[in-house]
């Protein structure tokens, strides 16, 4: 696995992170097709490559610059060099500065599989919570030792998930990333995302229904779109969901941080996640989001495709009328009623496209019209007319008059980007 970080140039601190557990190629550049987007006018469209170079021996990441402003490697002007852990890339002087982390599995050694549930293979020590590998010779960025396999540093352990890092937290609960070293959930050892919900929130009904139906659903969904469920349990009173380790950045922080993108990429992006709608609805009974919105949709950073995230607030149709779930400028009239319709993840399509193009709130182009309030984005260079009639036609404030099937607006959206 290997670690981008993108740093404040003068304070050193975390703007932005990118994770790539098997590339074997990562490209870095100004581009929308770039693995890595940098917008800033120093960066060229395609600036520098980062390849994973196999010996006999051993795997090395080597950086190609392909940059007019040149590249920066711990301060040497460089075109071709091998990179190691925790290395310092600049791309131009006074560009972006990126750290490298290296994280490497043993290129001999695969963590056993367990022979029963619950037991550690002979040979092999078990780790346990805030014990360190002992063997020596492990570079600093090595999550694995590359003599035994097992985590140089576990902060904790709970049942067979060996706990890394913490990942994130939030008003629901905090994610880390763990290691299923036994195998025993997913039949092969592997990282994955372990999301525990916050004793507070344990202690409101509602919280604990909106964690367990998302475990619940994701039980029975299999969709490239959509994180893999692997495990539900209680220990020691709390709550954790096992999942799918999406490597990649929400679309929310990817445009706050980089700016918006041009129409062809908001668009390819908004047709990825009507065949994830479309799947959704299709399941008996239909399944509705209720929370389509740029932070619940990841892009994953090996081939820039859509992941749905967060499917706690995912509604069945048919069941009587639920709390109002949904974030404010991307939640249709009927969903604000606790009335939501397939309909009602359509129309957050309309806010999404006005954020990735304009990278504002889309409540700052919602205004009234006549009984109404709708969008309105004519004023925007990047919408044309044509794609400003879908905008406008999947945000009518009835339902009846917008697209009926997330097909149908996904080739509305297709005949404006050609």
């Amino acid at each position: 696995m290997i670690t981008l970080t993108l740093l404040e140039k003068i304070t050193k601190t975390p703007l932005q992170q990118w994770y790539f557990e098997d590339s074997t190629v990562i490209r870095i550049g100004r581009a929308v097709d770039n693995h890595v987007v940098l917008t800033d006018n120093l960066v060229s469209r395609y600036h520098l490559e980062l390849k994973l170079v196999t010996s006999t021996k051993e795997e090395n990441w080597e950086i190609i610059s392909q940059g007019t402003n040149g590249t920066f490697l711990n301060g040497c002007l460089i075109t071709k060099s091998i990179i190691t852990n925790n290395s310092l890339l600049q791309l131009a002087t006074g560009g972006p500065l990126i750290q490298v982390q290296i994280l490497k599995l043993s290129p001999t050694f695969a963590p056993p599989l367990s022979s029963s549930a619950g037991k550690i293979n002979q040979g092999i020590k078990p780790v346990f919570s805030g014990s360190r590998c002992t063997h020596e010779g492990n570079d600093p960025g090595n999550v694995f030792c590359v003599h035994c396999g097992q985590p140089i540093l576990v902060q904790n352990t709970i049942r067979h998930y060996q706990v890394l890092r913490t990942l994130g937290k939030g008003g629901m609960g905090t994610t880390y990333l763990a290691w299923d070293s036994t195998g025993e959930t997913t039949n092969i050892p592997q990282l994955l995302v372990l999301k525990q919900m916050n004793a507070d929130m344990a202690k409101i009904p509602k919280a604990r229904e909106l964690f367990e139906r998302e475990a619940s659903i994701l039980k029975y969904l299999t969709h490239e779109g959509v994180p893999k469920y692997y495990d539900f349990f209680v220990e020691d009173g709390k709550k954790y969901l096992a999942m799918e380790l999406i490597h990649g950045q929400d679309l929310e922080k990817r445009i706050l941080l980089t700016g918006p993108v041009i129409p062809q990429q908001a668009i390819a992006w908004m047709v990825q996640t009507c065949d994830i709608l479309d799947y959704l609805h299709g399941q008996e009974p239909p399944l509705i989001h209720r929370d389509i919105k740029p932070a619940n949709l990841m892009v994953r950073s090996g081939n820039n495709t859509i992941v749905v995230l967060d499917f706690g607030a995912v509604k069945e149709i048919g069941t009587k009328p639920g709390t109002r779930i949904g974030a404010e400028g991307y939640c249709a009239p009927e969903q604000e009623r606790g009335q939501p319709l397939t309909q009602s993840d359509l129309y957050a399509i309309g806010p999404t496209l006005i954020f990735l193009l304009t990278g504002e709130n889309p409540l700052k182009f919602y205004r009234q019209k006549g009984r109404n309030f709708r969008f309105d984005v004519k004023g925007i260079p990047t919408i044309t007319n044509q794609l400003r009639q879908v905008i406008e036609c999947v945000t009518e404030p009835l339902p009846r008059d917008r697209y009926r099937t997330a097909q149908e607006l996904a080739q509305a959206l297709k005949s404006v980007s050609r």
